[in-house]
């Protein structure tokens, strides 16, 4: 949240980069002059700044309250701040869940999120020809090989910004074909730089490993490949499977645990579960439990009871449950950085 013991100039400059960043634009933020004149619950809950944007005078809001705001007193706040200045006024602040984000979407709420998102539904301005363009990158997503050795990095600790492909590779058991289609993708996408020291190939990015992350959210796919239902046998008790989905979340939020376990397993794992006679059931049936079969393999933190953060996130990410995006914010804590 952007509080009171948030420096001012440190707010202004925290918006002046992001537009910098966001729409190759370096508008002057300054404080607005009618602030004086606003009724006291809109003094006490925002620091009202002025700035030209695309050729519009706009008040930017930004909330200035310790505590989460409730949304939908948002949306008020923002038409009598508009109705009292004539101009169209957006809604800043720092910490917005992605959900919350989605609501003020809904709502029609201009907003801005420094380093995060921008969304200017009433303007009238056709915002996509300001964007800078980015770097070359595939039109599809990077294939489950490639995301796994991307995640496997950045689940490393400490962070390291360079890496040999071939050694991930090499532990997460892929083949001399597949490593070079990695490195391709990623550097073709951006996500990282190649090196070459002899005949040893390092990937490295001038990036932390967050904005790494965030860098290619926009390329990488759920991990699940589909769900189904199965009874494990005498024949077949898969060895070291994770916790996955809402059974996964549950260990790292508040949130309840399902009645039946979720477990994720590998291609090969299931592979081998169908030559030992398991099928797939068409509805959960007394003792079995959920499975999701995964496009690779879900133990890339091998001593954790569940499947890594990140995976974990990008497997849930566009359930529209509000329970389960709050718990997915919480989720962000078990993140290494």
């Amino acid at each position: 949240m952007l509080n009171k013991a948030t420096p001012e100039p440190a707010v202004d400059a925290a918006v002046h980069a992001y537009l910098h960043e966001t729409l190759g634009i370096s508008p002057k933020v300054r404080a607005w002059p009618g602030a004086a004149k606003l009724p006291y619950f809109l003094q006490d809950t925002f620091e009202i700044r002025e700035l030209r944007l695309l050729d519009r005078q706009v008040l930017l809001a930004i909330d200035k309250r310790p505590d989460k705001p409730r949304l939908a007193n948002v949306r008020g706040q923002m038409d009598k701040l508009r109705q009292l200045a004539g101009m169209p006024v957006v809604y800043v602040n720092g910490t917005l869940a992605s959900y919350e984000r989605k609501r003020l979407i809904q709502q029609k709420v201009p907003f801005l999120v420094p380093g995060n998102q921008l969304y200017l539904p009433d303007l009238g301005i056709d915002l996509r020809e300001y964007f800078r363009r980015p770097p070359a990158a595939p039109d599809t997503a990077l294939s489950p090989a490639t995301q796994a050795m991307l995640i496997t990095v950045l689940l490393r600790q400490p962070w390291r910004a360079e890496w040999q492909p071939a050694e991930v590779m090499s532990d997460l058991g892929y083949t001399a074909m597949t490593l070079s289609r990695a490195v391709k993708e990623l550097t073709a996408a951006g996500i990282a730089a190649l090196r070459t020291e002899g005949r040893a190939r390092w990937l490295h990015t001038e990036r932390t490993a967050e904005h790494t992350w965030e860098r290619a959210k926009p390329l990488l796919r759920s991990p699940i490949k589909r769900r189904f239902w199965a009874r494990p046998t005498g024949k077949w008790k898969p060895p070291r499977v994770k916790l996955a989905g809402l059974s996964a979340l549950a260990r790292h939020s508040i949130l309840s645990e399902p009645q039946l376990p979720i477990y994720a397993i590998s291609p090969a794992q299931w592979k081998t579960a169908t030559q030992a006679g398991i099928e797939a059931l068409p509805e959960p049936l007394p003792g079995a439990c959920e499975w999701e079969l995964w496009h690779y393999n879900p133990a890339l933190i091998p001593n954790s009871e569940t499947v890594d953060p990140l995976s974990l996130t990008l497997s849930l990410q566009d359930n529209t449950d509000e329970r389960i995006q709050l718990a997915l914010d919480e989720l962000k804590g078990r993140f290494p950085w």
